[in-house]
């Protein structure tokens, strides 16, 4: 009787995305995806979305194709890890060669982007472990949270007049055109670092990636507020640094969502992330 009842549940979860289909191709019917020009088809606004999330569904199908023949005793496969441009990255190579000599089938997929994008992702099963920077809402996430402090720095041109300073104060950067981090939580740090001044900014545009940043820096547009740990690699001819006063820091965790099943390879790599820097690091929450 219970195994009659766990096939019947087990046929409803595999049925529900195929109704879920059938119902969105009954929908598709009365939805415009082009528009029809005289040279050329273009994408609607709906066409555009569908085609996002189909290329989501691609990915995730991929994804899950992998996983499904990783079920076996040997553990192979892609472990997908999403990060940001932080001095805590230094990190992952030595994790990722500690693991690799102990399973050499597992490769790596090396996602960068935003806190709160690589989350996302985390949310719909395209990435396994995030190195995230804080703050952020950790609430659906068991986390290891790193001993390595990131350093906000003003990022400029070695031939910008702020480039003789030895250290910033926010009254330096009044009137000053600038690049603040996008992410709103990152944001709200960086203006309790400028207080009252704050308001007082000439702030030019908005950046999820410090790399991006770099750009308009290297072109004498802006300066840019970023973390140190983003330039390590840099050209140090093309841009420069210094450290702001009072010192602002901010912490970065390793993440995996909770109650998620994983592939074995990406669910040994966890069990690996904890062996190896829960002795250094603070405890999982």
């Amino acid at each position: 009787m219970r195994k009659a009842s766990q096939r019947r549940r087990i046929c409803c979860i595999l049925y529900s995305p195929l109704s879920a289909a059938s119902s969105l191709r009954w929908k598709m019917k009365w939805v415009k995806l082009f528009d029809r020009g005289t040279r050329k088809i273009v994408l609607t606004n709906e066409g555009l979305l569908l085609r996002r999330r189909a290329e989501e569904i691609l990915e995730l199908v991929d994804k899950t194709e992998r996983e499904i023949s990783e079920q076996d005793e040997t553990v192979e496969g892609v472990v997908s890890i999403g990060c940001g441009d932080l001095a805590a990255v230094q990190l992952l190579p030595e994790l990722m060669r500690s693991f690799h000599e102990r399973y050499p089938a597992v490769t790596f997929d090396l996602y960068t982007a935003t806190a709160d994008h690589i989350k996302d992702r985390m949310d719909r099963g395209l990435t396994d472990v995030g190195l995230l920077l804080e703050p952020i809402n950790m609430e659906k996430y068991n986390y290891i949270r790193l001993d390595t402090r990131e350093q906000w720095v003003v990022v400029m041109h070695p031939d910008s007049p702020l480039a003789k300073l030895d250290r910033i104060t926010p009254k330096d950067l009044i009137g000053a055109p600038l690049i603040l981090p996008r992410r709103l939580d990152v944001r709200s740090e960086v203006a309790r670092w400028f207080g009252e001044d704050f308001d007082r900014l000439n702030v030019l545009l908005t950046s999820n990636l410090p790399s991006n940043s770099s750009v308009m820096v290297h072109s004498k547009l802006a300066y840019s507020i970023s973390i140190k740990g983003s330039i390590a690699f840099w050209d140090k001819d093309k841009i420069t640094f210094r450290p702001m006063t009072p010192a602002l820091e901010s912490t970065s965790v390793i993440a995996w969502r909770r109650k998620q099943p994983f592939a074995l390879a990406s669910e040994k790599f966890i069990e690996h992330c904890k062996s190896e820097l829960l002795d250094k690091n603070q405890p999982t929450a």
